[in-house]
């Protein structure tokens, strides 16, 4: 639905339920987006949030407490939740907490939350396994650790940040201290840093790529595209052909993507 700075909201779904991952744009657009796609609002049954930044948890507080919808995540990740000033509603009864690479099922979804290195109060991604497929969603990276890529490398479709470009981070407008940050380990994952592990990590399992979290100032779809499109080719695998490769538009919803 977004993945960005301006906020993150994924959707992941059978034709009788679903759950969304990260809550950071408005009710009002969640609800929109979904009905547009002939999804029924009713059918979200959880939401998994990776950390307590902004634009990844700004409706959490209304899905949990307004429409008791459970929210998942590890305590640290809570309790950042229940700082922060941009959640209005303190999640009490929706309060599901987790553990990392300790398995829990939604229904039909197994998922394990993992380690992922940023600068929140904590951070993680998502594998979930659902029949034969097998889901990765790894944003907001700082680098890729070993843990990280064990469950980048058992996905069937994958959602990785490409967050920025560094030659446009180096040589753009932000000031010193943000661009160090940006670049640190525990800020973001540039399109390089994706398309060299990508290149020299893929296997034949992995069917679909999406990269996500792409900058407003630092980035644009079509270079992050074009980056990993580029490195893949030089290890001799085809965009199109082997793997399909998709750059997320920030504020644009994607098309649904439906699978056997």
């Amino acid at each position: 639905m977004a993945s960005g700075s301006s906020g993150n909201c994924y959707y992941l779904g059978t034709a009788e339920y679903g759950i969304l991952i990260d809550a950071g744009i408005g009710i009002r657009t969640i609800k929109k987006v979904l009905k547009d796609y002939n999804i029924d609002f009713s059918q979200i049954i959880a939401v998994l949030i990776t950390h307590d930044h902004a634009d990844h948890i700004k409706t959490v507080g209304c899905l949990g407490e307004k429409f008791n919808i459970p929210v998942y995540t590890t305590e640290s990740v809570h309790n950042g939740i229940d700082k922060s000033r941009y959640v209005e509603e303190t999640l009490y009864g929706s309060r599901r907490i987790i553990h990392k690479e300790t398995p829990f099922q939604i229904k039909d979804f197994n998922i394990t939350a993992f380690e992922v290195p940023h600068d929140s109060t904590d951070n993680v991604g998502y594998y979930i396994e659902y029949g034969n497929h097998r889901f990765t969603f790894a944003t907001d990276v700082g680098h890729i650790t070993d843990t990280v890529s064990k469950y980048i490398c058992q996905a069937n479709h994958l959602i990785i940040e490409a967050n920025y470009d560094e030659e446009m981070l180096r040589f753009g407008s932000y000031p010193l201290f943000l661009k160090e940050r940006v670049a640190s380990p525990t800020g973001h994952l540039s399109n390089k840093e994706a398309a060299e592990f990508l290149a020299t990590h893929y296997h034949t399992g992995l069917k679909n790529i999406w990269l996500c979290h792409l900058s407003k100032d630092n980035n644009h779809p079509e270079l992050a595209y074009k980056t990993v499109d580029i490195r893949l080719f030089q290890e001799g695998i085809r965009v199109g052909k082997d793997v399909n490769l998709i750059a997320l538009k920030r504020t644009t919803p994607s098309e649904i993507f439906e699978f056997d």
